[in-house]
């Protein structure tokens, strides 16, 4: 099941999943509690089990609202089961709703094979975050 949940529970997943671990308010992003924000989590069995959150946020050279898709995180014992493509989408019919015309991401390097299944592609050259490894930005129109 698909909730909305506050930034405070994004923290438990982004910390292992994300961050090997880091103290979890070291995982909160800049932005997470922003009025436009809003963050999604997946549960199974009242077990939180993959979280994401949205940000109001465009990116150069695309024009209408974009939003922003950081800290995405599935329990490894939950990938690979299809949940994270359930929470993605659920978040494209809810920013098509708020007449949102895009969605972005920095993704992992791992993570380019599960965005290009659900329709991202790629609109940057591979670049490194420190500490964390190489991405790529990615984005999918929503309308």
């Amino acid at each position: 099941m698909i909730k909305f949940i506050s930034s405070q529970d994004t923290l438990a997943l982004r910390s292992p999943v994300l961050r090997d671990g880091a103290e979890p308010e070291l995982c909160s992003f800049e932005g997470d509690d922003d009025e436009l924000s809003f963050h999604l989590g997946y549960f199974k069995d009242d077990i939180q089990v993959c979280v994401a959150s949205f940000h109001q946020q465009g990116r150069e050279g695309f024009s209408g609202t974009g939003y922003q898709l950081r800290g995405m995180a599935t329990l490894p014992s939950f990938q690979g089961m299809g949940i994270g493509n359930q929470l993605v989408n659920f978040s494209i019919v809810y920013l098509r709703g708020l007449k949102a015309n895009y969605l972005w991401c920095n993704a992992r390097k791992a993570a380019f094979r599960f965005y290009t299944g659900l329709g991202f592609e790629f609109i940057s050259e591979e670049f490194e975050i420190p500490g964390i490894g190489p991405h790529r930005a990615m984005y999918v129109k929503i309308q």
